[in-house]
């Protein structure tokens, strides 16, 4: 990608942010979000500027940034482009762990470990029923395994709640649906230590996914240890769902859309692939945030619906153009 295009992402990134600080029940004007991010604006500015709306904005391009990074390093280790962590059921099973751990009434700290752990035993609950049906390495195959391990999270979702309190079942399906409007400051925190590691390491594991992309006997004949590199980028993959999920609930179809477009816009290293992604990701999740909060005021609809109605159409003009 040219520097141009490199540039630009960055820019629209900016500037979704900025519009997500603008807008929403009470309009600011940009030198009005300038002022309550210094702290020297109006009282009631400053506090939709910094307690209400910054933390929602930058929890949802982190939710974006992690979800796309992880969809892309998906997509080229299993050479499946529609391989992403919604479909692959990896974010059901961190969803599993994230809903125990909260039902326990763990710290904020521990609920996304739990979701680590749940998220690990999908990655390989996936590929123990694709093995079982004889095509590990088809992806078709991956992408059904993905999608039963995803519905039986649900139902273990469903069945941690049989017995609890109706506000906590609402609590809990408006959280499985998508939403960032619980978003606080050690949330982002916490969140952004799991992308910085996440897209870090699946930054690094770049030419090692490059070399996967090509086949396993190939990579093999490459010098690279497939089981190993395949692990760590599922490991990377989990880590980011985990931590995505724990903080705004099930988002899906980020990581199976941005990375074609940023194909699309000229990434051809996986490197380049993750890193743009991330960026795009970032930016879209802002947008659809901003698009659930103020398409039907005073009603939000959730974040993963609307991420859904973005996702799908793309998702089936992908899967006709692929079969």
């Amino acid at each position: 990608m040219t520097r141009i295009r490199w540039a630009l992402l960055w820019l629209i990134l900016v500037v979704a942010i900025m519009g997500g600080v603008m807008v929403g029940t009470i309009r600011l004007a940009p030198a009005d979000v300038v002022d309550g991010l210094l702290g020297v604006g109006h009282p009631t500015t400053v506090a939709v500027v910094r307690t209400l709306r910054l933390p929602r904005v930058l929890l949802a391009a982190l939710v974006g940034a992690g979800l796309a990074a992880a969809g892309a390093a998906l997509q080229g280790a299993t050479r499946n482009r529609l391989a992403e962590p919604y479909l692959l059921g990896v974010s059901g099973g961190a969803a599993v762990g994230a809903v125990l751990a909260a039902a326990l009434h763990l710290s904020r700290v521990i609920v996304p470990l739990a979701g680590f752990g749940g998220a690990l035993a999908a990655v390989a609950l996936t590929l123990i029923v694709a093995r079982a049906a004889g095509g590990r390495g088809d992806a078709r195959t991956i992408l059904m395994a993905g999608v039963v391990v995803g519905a039986f999270a649900n139902a273990v979702i469903m069945v941690a709640l049989a017995n609890s309190a109706a506000n906590e079942v609402r609590g809990a399906l408006w959280w499985m649906m998508g939403s960032a409007s619980d978003a606080s400051w050690d949330q982002v925190c916490i969140l952004s230590g799991f992308v910085a590691v996440g897209v870090g390491a699946l930054l690094a594991l770049g030419r090692s996914i490059d070399v996967l992309a090509l086949g396993d006997d190939a990579a093999a004949g490459l010098g690279v240890d497939v089981a190993r590199a395949s692990l760590a980028v599922y490991v990377c993959g989990a880590l980011l769902a985990a931590g995505t999920v724990s903080a705004a609930g099930l988002v899906g179809f980020i990581g199976l859309l941005v990375p074609h477009l940023v194909r699309l816009a000229g990434a051809r290293t996986h490197r380049t692939i993750i890193g743009a992604a991330a960026l795009g990701g970032a930016s879209l999740v802002v947008l659809a945030d901003l698009i659930a909060r103020t398409a039907l005021p005073p009603a939000e609809l959730p974040l993963g619906a609307v991420t859904a109605l973005i996702g799908v159409p793309f998702f089936f003009a992908l899967l006709r153009r692929l079969s």
